[in-house]
């Protein structure tokens, strides 16, 4: 019954005239073949890889060094210090950690295994 209807022609239905360009000028351009960055998470379910592909990428993370931010290092040398340089007052939880942190070293200097040995 839906092939029978006669409302409007055919042309009703064609988008010839709002369309600019040929689908083989739009299948050419870089960005159609480029993809996207980080449009495989390593995480995802749902990723279509497959496991060679995914042993392949393991195995060439493996070989990179991991990468730590520069306010990740300082962090770890200072856990106050990241709050501060944004100009905001340490949390609490960071000011416990730099207590203990400092209680470790003098812990440490006290029993020898600290800083250089020559």
């Amino acid at each position: 019954m839906s092939g029978t209807s006669n409302v409007g022609g055919p042309g009703v239905y064609e988008a010839s005239d709002q369309r600019t360009e040929k689908n083989s000028e739009i299948n050419e351009r870089d960005r159609y073949k480029e993809g996207k960055e980080n449009s495989h998470q390593a995480n995802d379910s749902k990723d279509e890889r497959s496991i060679a592909n995914k042993l392949a990428r393991e195995s060439e993370r493996s070989d990179q060094p991991k990468q730590i931010s520069k306010e990740a290092k300082e962090s770890q040398k200072d856990p106050t210090l990241p709050a501060r340089n944004h100009g905001n007052e340490p949390s609490k939880g960071a000011k416990i950690d730099a207590e203990l942190q400092q209680e470790e070293e003098e812990i440490l200097k006290k029993k020898g295994a600290w800083g250089s040995k020559q």
